[in-house]
């Protein structure tokens, strides 16, 4: 039998299975990327168990765990616990400390004839080492944050730059009012430890200079860990710029017709353009105090008539109305202001192209 495994970080950059065998409330709470969730004890188990726990003492606990997880339900665990083991030879299991919940997965696998090794000292040592990789990090990286008007790409650039976090793809959200995706957000915790297993992979290739995009303290419901986000006030800006046309196409492209692809992809023809009109004039109606009333009104009249006619026919052009009025209106005044403010910190200003060639120089 493979030895239990006690080095986390290759672990992380080895990308290697793991099978989580807390409970599924547990899970849902923060897990890692890819992990699968094959508990030994459904939530209800686990409560009954720790009630006696507290109630009766360990003894009392793991009797009363044996009763619940017995027979054909036993039997049926251990089958797919087995099946895991069988399909990831070179995984491991863990729990949440490593402790007693993990050591009976593993005897039990035995009994069935598999040696299964597991991760010593379980999901909260593993989830320690990814917040003190993160730390690290800011104490011993550099960082540079793109900014720029909404619709000037920050996004492409980011996916140019092999140094980049992209902390929007890492909380499924595009940052913005209108940010939200056809697909959920993940849970706070599992947004933190796919950053930090991000940048525990790109520095173990070399990188000690990140690039990020200009982000909120909120993306979405994700919080920016807030020691990335207040360096992020002080870290050197570079300024992203393009043509007003390109920046409605850009925003056509993503908010429009990617994220109504998206939608029908999810949902299906029917219930995913609706979902999709429903999430577009949500987004409009939560900035509708920033507005104001008559520019709300206004502008909630052209995005209905653009969602009827791209229903009625699928063309689009007409959602570049309010989204000329939105940037014109509101978004540009609010960058604009917010460039005057950041100025000197910009150390660089350009196109995409201009842009992605300074930050790779700038790199080496």
């Amino acid at each position: 039998m493979r030895d239990d495994a006690r080095d986390y970080r290759d672990l992380f950059l080895r990308d290697v299975p793991m099978m989580d065998t807390r409970a599924p409330v547990e899970f849902v709470k923060g897990a890692f990327p890819g992990v699968l969730n094959l508990p030994l004890m459904t939530d209800l188990e686990r409560q009954k168990v720790g009630t006696c726990y507290k109630q009766h003492g360990q003894e009392a606990a793991i009797k009363l765990g044996h009763q619940l997880v017995g027979g054909q339900t036993k039997t049926e665990r251990v089958k797919a616990w087995a099946a895991f083991a069988r399909a990831n030879p070179d995984g491991y299991l863990y729990c949440f400390r490593g402790g007693l919940r993990s050591q009976i997965v593993q005897q039990w696998l035995k009994e069935a004839g598999i040696d299964y090794p597991r991760v010593v000292g379980g999901y909260k040592a593993m989830r320690t080492f990814l917040l003190d990789t993160l730390d690290e990090a800011l104490g011993q990286c550099r960082f540079v944050v793109v900014g720029g008007m909404t619709g000037t790409g920050k996004t492409d650039v980011l996916a140019q730059l092999p140094n980049a976090l992209d902390l929007e793809g890492h909380a499924n959200h595009r940052g913005s009012s209108f940010g939200k995706r056809a697909t959920g957000q993940p849970a706070q915790i599992d947004f933190e430890n796919a950053l930090a297993i991000d940048i525990l992979r790109k520095r173990a290739a070399g990188i000690e200079q990140f690039v990020v995009e200009d982000e909120g303290r909120i993306v979405g419901s994700c919080n920016v860990p807030l020691a990335l986000h207040q360096g992020m006030q002080g870290y050197p800006l570079v300024w992203l710029e393009d043509r007003f046309d390109n920046r409605v196409e850009r925003i056509l492209r993503d908010y429009v017709v990617d994220l109504c692809a998206e939608f029908i992809a999810v949902h299906g023809e029917e219930r995913g353009f609706g979902l999709f009109a429903e999430r577009l004039l949500q987004s409009l109606n939560n900035i509708h105090k920033r507005l104001g009333g008559e520019r709300h009104q206004r502008l909630l009249a052209i995005m209905q008539a653009a969602l009827d006619e791209q229903q009625r026919s699928g063309a689009v052009e007409l959602h570049r109305g309010w989204i000329e009025g939105l940037l014109r209106e509101y978004y540009d005044p609010m960058y604009a202001y917010q460039r005057d403010s950041k100025a000197e910190r910009i150390e660089f200003a350009g196109d995409e192209a201009a842009v992605v060639a300074y930050l790779r120089e700038r790199r080496a």
